[in-house]
C-alpha cells in the first residue's frame, strides 16, 4: 500500500460515551467538532444515559474526533469511552440522530 492509499484510507469507529454526557450539549459539540474535522457519521443520546457516536474518515481525523469524545464539551464529565472498529458504510455527512436505543450495534 503506497502513501497515497494510506492518505485515502477510511475507517469507522463506534463509541459509547458514559458519564454526565446528556443535557450538556454533548451531541451538538460533537457534531460541530466532526464537521470542522470533515468526519462523517452521527451522534445520539441513548436510553441508558450514555451517548453513542459513529465516525468515518481518515484515521487521523477519526482519532481527533475520538479524542474530543474523551473530553467532551465544558460541562460534560466523561467517565468511560467504549470504542470498536467497524467496516465503513460510506457516510458522507455528520448528523444528530433521534434519542433512544441501548444496543451499541444499532445505527
Amino acid at each position: 500500500m503506497g502513501s497515497r492509499d494510506l492518505a485515502e484510507a477510511v475507517i469507522r469507529k463506534r463509541l459509547v460515551i458514559r458519564g454526565r454526557v446528556q443535557g450538556v450539549w454533548f451531541r451538538n459539540a460533537t457534531q460541530r467538532q466532526a464537521r470542522a474535522l470533515g468526519v462523517a457519521g452521527w451522534v445520539r443520546n441513548r436510553d441508558d444515559g450514555s451517548v453513542e457516536a459513529v465516525f468515518e474518515g481518515s484515521p487521523a481525523l477519526v482519532a481527533a474526533a475520538v479524542a474530543f469524545c474523551h473530553e467532551g464539551p465544558t460541562h460534560a464529565r466523561v467517565d468511560r469511552v467504549e470504542s470498536r472498529d467497524e467496516p465503513p458504510e460510506g457516510l458522507t455527512r455528520f448528523t444528530i440522530r433521534e434519542d433512544g436505543g441501548d444496543d451499541p450495534r444499532a445505527g
